[in-house]
């Protein structure tokens, strides 16, 4: 059973997406069954400080910690990218997971935001939802914010939007895409189904 992470968010076409490519999903904010889940997906929409509050204010931050401590696969999307790192200029003094360290910054000014629409993925390296997503594949964007990791070992892909930005990272049993793969089509569809299949 994947657990969908139940905050704020796009969960019913990420629901849709991971059913349709055969998984059991259940949406949850009971922190009890998220550590008793198989793996976790944490769907973005909406403020990394909003979603933090809402996560921490239910206990779903420290299951999730657990869980990813204990070797969960975990899948964040969106905003599930960015409360993974440490903090954010979105949310001056908000703590984020902490799971990756690093940061989440607005993109420069003079830049349109938000990014939004189809743009290309760069590898840098291939975890296995990627595993059947070619070079240079278009997947849908929404958002102000970018990742900075500091360690650059975790970057997946980059993306170009007049500035090269971190578009995923993967690190042991955490992947997460600042793009979303539930209005991504086919590719979309690609990256939910290898997740699902590392399951197994």
């Amino acid at each position: 059973m994947i657990a969908v992470v139940e905050y704020e968010g796009n969960l019913r076409s990420v629901q849709k997406g991971l059913e349709a490519v055969g998984a059991d999903v259940a949406i949850t904010s009971d922190p009890d069954v998220l550590r008793g889940s198989q793996a976790i997906v944490l769907p973005g929409q909406g403020s990394f400080g909003t979603t933090m509050e809402r996560l921490d204010e239910s206990g779903v931050s420290d299951a999730i910690r657990d869980a990813v401590s204990a070797g969960k696969p975990y899948l964040g999307l969106c905003v599930g990218l960015q409360v993974l790192f440490e903090s954010s200029e979105e949310a001056p003094g908000v703590r984020g997971l902490g799971l990756l360290r690093g940061k989440v910054v607005r993109f420069k000014p003079g830049m349109k935001v938000p990014h939004m629409g189809w743009n290309q993925l760069e590898f840098h390296q291939r975890p296995p939802i990627f595993r059947d997503v070619p070079e240079g594949a278009y997947v849908y964007f929404v958002h102000s914010y970018h990742v900075v990791p500091d360690d650059p070992a975790v970057i997946a892909t980059t993306t170009d939007y007049g500035t090269r930005f971190v578009s995923s990272v993967h690190a042991g049993n955490v992947c997460a895409t600042q793009f979303h793969p539930e209005k991504s089509q086919d590719v979309g569809l690609a990256i939910l189904r290898a997740f699902v299949c590392t399951l197994h």
